[in-house]
């Protein structure tokens, strides 16, 4: 697919080593800091979270799953975000013991919220209006095992709209390949660019959000880009057929 912003300007999908080299470019060699890019995309998930309860978002229950990566920091920072704005928020962790630097400074930060780190058997009551995925994002390497299977199990099996960031949880980002269970999401927020493995049938409803990526990192990266955003910090993204 090819994906344009409401003006017609096409975003370039990339595959999960485009975005790691992008990643890579963006911090190295243009100075932006890895915390930056995972304040930015907290952010723009809990903005669009927001959009996605609608004008009842004040009396909301949020549930968050979130693995131990770049995407579960994403995740936990936005949670943050939705707790601070009196939302009632429950974190579920895949992997508590387990956390990259990013994500257990995001739980650390959270802990001094109203929001609850909860257990599986915490996410069944109250029934949540809203669960965010943030459990595996680009940097899939098999299928989800362990609690992070039960997890995407239980989240399809909810009934509940589902919010993905990045990449529904299980699916390839190169690919699109789903080697084991994967989130269906109706809304996946894309990071900084989709990936290839997006299709109409596993993504929902697409939304693109700004890391404060320069253009020259992006060009850096062997990448042709123009900045879809304009005056917004995360756009709705139109995917048409090649």
């Amino acid at each position: 697919m090819r994906y344009f912003n409401d003006a017609g300007v096409e975003v370039p999908a990339i595959n999960a080593e485009q975005m790691r080299e992008l990643v890579r470019v963006a911090i190295g060699e243009v100075g932006i800091e890895w915390p930056q890019m995972i304040a930015s995309a907290g952010r723009s998930a809990a903005l669009l979270a927001l959009d996605c309860l609608g004008e009842h978002w004040h009396g909301a229950n949020v549930v968050v799953l979130a693995g131990g990566g770049g995407n579960a920091a994403a995740g936990i920072c936005g949670a943050r975000h939705l707790a601070n704005r009196g939302i009632a928020v429950r974190l579920c962790l895949s992997e508590p013991e387990h956390l990259e630097e990013m994500a257990a400074r995001q739980r650390k930060s959270f802990s001094f919220t109203a929001g609850k780190e909860v257990e599986p058997e915490g996410l069944e009551s109250p029934r949540p209006d809203l669960i965010v995925d943030a459990l595996i994002g680009y940097g899939l390497r098999g299928a989800p095992q362990g609690r992070a299977a039960e997890l995407i199990q239980w989240a399809n099996g909810s009934g509940v709209p589902i919010l993905s960031l990045d990449m529904p949880s299980g699916v390839n980002a190169t690919t699109g390949h789903a080697p084991g269970v994967f989130i269906r999401p109706h809304w996946t927020l894309l990071l900084a660019l989709p990936k290839t493995g997006l299709t109409r049938e596993n993504c929902g409803e697409l939304y693109l959000a700004d890391l404060g990526i320069p253009p020259a990192a992006f060009q850096r990266a062997g990448l042709k880009y123009q900045s879809p955003f304009g005056a917004l910090f995360f756009i709705r993204l139109l995917a048409r057929d090649e």
